[in-house]
């Protein structure tokens, strides 16, 4: 199993990268605030920051370290990586297959299979810590929808079926969402999913959470030598990270967004952590991205058994394993891709 190394995180708007030796290093008001040694780290990714010098980036490419520059909302700007990985005749079947509306159902219908399984699990395990505290009949209702929703998956149905009913039980997974927050509910509530830009606290959490794994689902379909950009589900459009985006559907709930719930009923992060700007938008502060973080990077750290390798590996490494998989299934090795379901 490979071994998860670091990602460098850089939220000052004031940082900029350099290189030292075999070191990155980054300054910010002329004065230096960090310094890791390149080897390491797989990732880094920057939020709205002042740049990265030509050697570093150079030599993150030849060391093999992604570099992705975000807005300050998470919005992908552009990605510095090296050469693909792996043998190009499993990128050549990953785009056959991605032409095939066969295959391509077949897959999409696995990712969304995950996700609506294990945002079932969120809503279940709500009902069984909160039941006799708060009214949850419309969750047991969603829960219900889910259930059903997954065995029509079952039948692999066309691939703008499968899309109708992912939005559908994605909506319906929201609607309830404020629900599942106990703490915090006049700062801290759920009007349905928004972005670019979140428009409150908890869409600006989540979205921030979505771009961290994105990265993640991304340097792993690399790894393994996928395209990311290519993806079943996520028809192409320039700058997409079509097969990213696939990947991640069934990390989100257990992922993310339980994640997110756990830093607010907890009370890990109030009201003053995010901003409301002129434009509407809800940007989070740098105290709050580096508490999330810190939260993030200690999640990934989390041990479990895998369902389908029946082997103990760390949460971080989920995307990875799930992308080995992928890849076995592209070539012929396994019959079928077992998407990660949580229990």
């Amino acid at each position: 199993m490979r071994k998860m190394l670091n990602v460098l995180y850089v939220t000052n708007p004031e940082a900029y990268l350099f290189k030292d030796g075999e070191n990155l290093v980054v300054k910010a008001s002329d004065q230096e605030v960090f310094r890791i040694p390149i080897h390491y780290l797989e990732g880094i990714i920057t939020f709205g920051h002042m740049g990265a010098s030509p050697a570093l980036l150079g030599m993150c490419v030849e060391k093999g370290v992604t570099v992705s520059f975000l807005t300050e909302y998470g919005k992908h700007l552009a990605t510095v990586q090296g050469t693909p990985k792996g043998n190009v005749l499993l990128r050549r079947k990953q785009y056959r297959w991605a032409d095939s509306e066969i295959e391509s159902s077949n897959l999409a219908a696995s990712f969304i299979i995950g996700k609506i399984a294990n945002c079932r699990t969120v809503l279940r395990r709500f009902i069984s810590d909160y039941g006799n505290e708060v009214e949850t009949s419309e969750i047991e209702e969603v829960v219900k929808l889910m259930a059903y929703n997954v065995l029509k998956l079952r039948k692999v149905p066309a691939l703008d079926e499968v899309r109708g009913i992912e939005g559908d039980t994605a909506r319906r997974y929201f609607s309830v969402f404020d629900q599942l927050i106990v703490k915090q509910k006049a700062q801290f509530y759920m009007r349905g999913r928004n972005r670019r830009p979140p428009r409150d606290n908890v869409n600006a959490l989540l979205s921030f959470l979505y771009t961290l794994l994105l990265h993640e689902t991304k340097s792993a379909l690399q790894t393994v030598g996928l395209d990311p950009y290519v993806g079943f589900l996520h028809r192409d459009r320039p700058g997409r990270l079509g097969l990213a985006l696939d990947l991640m559907e069934e990390f989100r709930p257990y992922m993310a967004d339980r994640l997110a719930l756990t830093m607010i009923n907890r009370q890990q992060l109030t009201d003053r952590d995010f901003i409301l700007q002129e434009s509407g938008g809800v940007i989070m502060t740098e105290t709050a991205r580096k508490k999330v973080l810190e939260a993030w990077q200690k999640r990934k750290q989390e041990e479990l058994t895998h369902p389908i390798l029946n082997e103990k590996i760390k949460v971080g490494l989920l995307p990875y394993a799930q992308a080995l998989l992928l890849a076995r299934h592209l070539r012929g090795d396994i019959a079928r891709y077992p998407p990660f379901i949580w229990k």
